[in-house]
């Protein structure tokens, strides 16, 4: 595999070799490289002494000869010594170029090539490859498997590049190629797609199919931009991560309103840090009605930022921020703690609460909830976290077990956004979702389009089947509340009854319906 790669453009190198290869030779210190041969010399020189003493046939004429065979002898030890010395630093430049798991050059080999090819005024393209989901593998078959997928990986990964690019492994699930010459990233790119292609079907290892995939960031250096080596892998990082912001399985070409971006996410992520700790949040609810009679059944709770004189942002903004940095997890149970407050004056209502695959992700996530419900004395049964496909896509095993836990509470599961992936009969059955929220964009096109309509009403007559209740969001218009009443749903949240409201005028609110029931009692 090694060898294959000692063809590629401008890298041909001894340290391409495999350490297998690598003759083993004595070690010994600088010291010992001294003391050894002087000892072995006055051994030998001993032993003849010795020898010429014993033979009454033989005797010293002269110490100068003798003193000299010694001197001799020991510039021979030395010498030969001397050779294992510097067999030891070449087998030591290569253990410090060479990773000991894939026997891929190492990032100190790429840093060092990518200088070589830059010097040659040609361009050089570097291919950043991070395996999604390895951490998952790692979790699931333990590190021995997860050793050996990355073995398999190197392997696909040499074979995509050919002898035309050199690859390397920097470390953990990081991997890198270089090319170099004309149009070097556009046939480095072709080599990256080439490997995902691949990762598209599952890797066999250990006799298990393992589903692993990749992001990919490219950069490349110019003769007219010549970029040292440390910012041509910082740029090809940047643009791994925008691959994994993307979707991930693909491959993203750094520019330069990347880096724009990022510095951005970096402000917004001190500015929740600092919101956090000056209240700055505050939560609104959405009122969800029966679909029959319009009464108030439940109310979603949705996170706001009241940022004062600085710009507004929405959720849909702040909310990934949040997730990539880990702050969805103090965020999160502050939002949870609040609107269980909250809604403890709302006698039966149910309350709903959003919460994100990196909470799903967190073990520490539903002994935290259990001790709020254990802290406020809020009724399990009323409280139903809602969860997107996407949480439970991205680590199903993960997020079964940590379902599973929270429902031995008696919380219920609710699935949103359904209609916008791939949700299966399957995975509904393995989840076994309490409730089904149909998304606003299927509710509106499903008026105008019979396609749709009928993919609407497939999906409440397989909740139906499935024991779930069925909520419509984003009704706005009196035809799709229609619509959607008749076509089974229980519950329906949308503009059309109300927007978000602050917990007093959900008091409020509530207060009136309370009064209004017990009017209709009384007559």
């Amino acid at each position: 595999m090694i060898g294959e790669r000692s063809r590629g453009t401008g890298c041909g190198l001894n340290r391409d070799r495999s350490l297998s290869e690598i003759r083993k030779p004595l070690r010994l210190t600088p010291i010992g490289i001294v003391l050894m041969p002087l000892a072995l010399a006055c051994v030998i020189t001993g032993v003849a002494v010795l020898a010429i003493s014993l033979n009454n046939r033989l005797t010293i004429v002269a110490h100068a000869p003798l003193l000299t065979a010694t001197i001799l002898v020991y510039s021979a030890i030395l010498i030969l010594l001397g050779r294992s010395a510097i067999a030891n630093v070449r087998e030591l430049e290569a253990l410090g170029l060479t990773d000991q798991l894939t026997h891929l050059p190492n990032r100190r080999a790429l840093h060092e090539d990518v200088e070589r090819l830059a010097a040659s005024g040609e361009e050089v393209a570097l291919a950043l490859i991070d395996l999604d989901s390895f951490k998952q593998v790692n979790d699931h078959y333990g590190h021995a498997l997860g050793d050996q997928l990355i073995e398999r990986c190197a392997r696909m990964l040499v074979e995509a590049c050919g002898s035309e690019a050199r690859c390397y492994r920097l470390g953990g699930d990081e991997f890198a190629a270089v090319l170099g010459g004309k149009v070097a990233g556009t046939i480095l790119e072709g080599m990256c797609r080439t490997l995902l292609e691949r990762l598209a079907t599952p890797v066999a290892v250990a006799g298990r199919h393992i589903s692993v995939g990749a992001s990919i960031g490219l950069a490349r250096s110019t003769a007219e931009h010549p970029i040292p080596s440390s910012e041509l892998l910082r740029r090809s990082d940047v643009a791994m991560y925008m691959s994994k912001r993307g979707g991930k399985m693909r491959c993203t070409w750094f520019n330069e309103s990347f880096d724009r971006r990022r510095e951005r996410v970096r402000e917004i992520e001190d500015e929740i840090r600092t919101g956090i700790a000056a209240g700055e949040f505050a939560l609104a609810y959405q009122p969800l009605v029966d679909a029959e009679d319009g009464r108030i059944v439940a109310v979603e709770a949705l996170l706001r930022w009241n940022r004062g004189e600085r710009a507004p942002l929405g959720p849909n903004v702040f909310i990934p921020v949040a997730e990539d940095s880990g702050l969805i997890n103090p965020l999160g149970l502050w939002v949870l703690r609040q609107a269980v407050c909250d809604a403890g004056r709302w006698d039966d209502i149910t309350l709903s609460v959003n919460i994100s695959a990196a909470q799903l992700r967190n073990p520490e996530f539903p002994i935290k909830l259990g001790e709020v419900l254990e802290e406020t004395g809020f009724p399990p049964h009323r409280l139903e976290l809602e969860v997107t496909e996407t949480c439970l896509v991205l680590d199903p095993v993960v997020a079964e077990r940590t379902l599973d836990v929270i429902r031995s509470f008696g919380v219920r599961i609710a699935l949103d956004d359904f209609g916008t992936g791939y949700a299966s009969i399957g995975f509904l059955r393995r989840f076994r979702f309490e409730k089904l929220k149909l998304d606003r964009s299927l509710i509106e096109i499903a008026g105008a389009d019979e396609g749709s309509r009928a993919m609407m009403l497939s999906s409440i007559a397989l909740a139906r089947a499935l024991n779930m209740g069925v909520t419509a969001e984003g009704v706005e218009t009196e035809e799709q509340a229609e619509l959607v009443r008749l076509a089974g749903c229980d519950q329906i949240q949308g503009w059309l009854y109300y927007r978000a409201l602050p917990a007093a005028e959900i008091d409020r609110l509530i207060a009136e319906q309370h009064a209004g029931q017990a009017g209709e009692a009384a007559a």
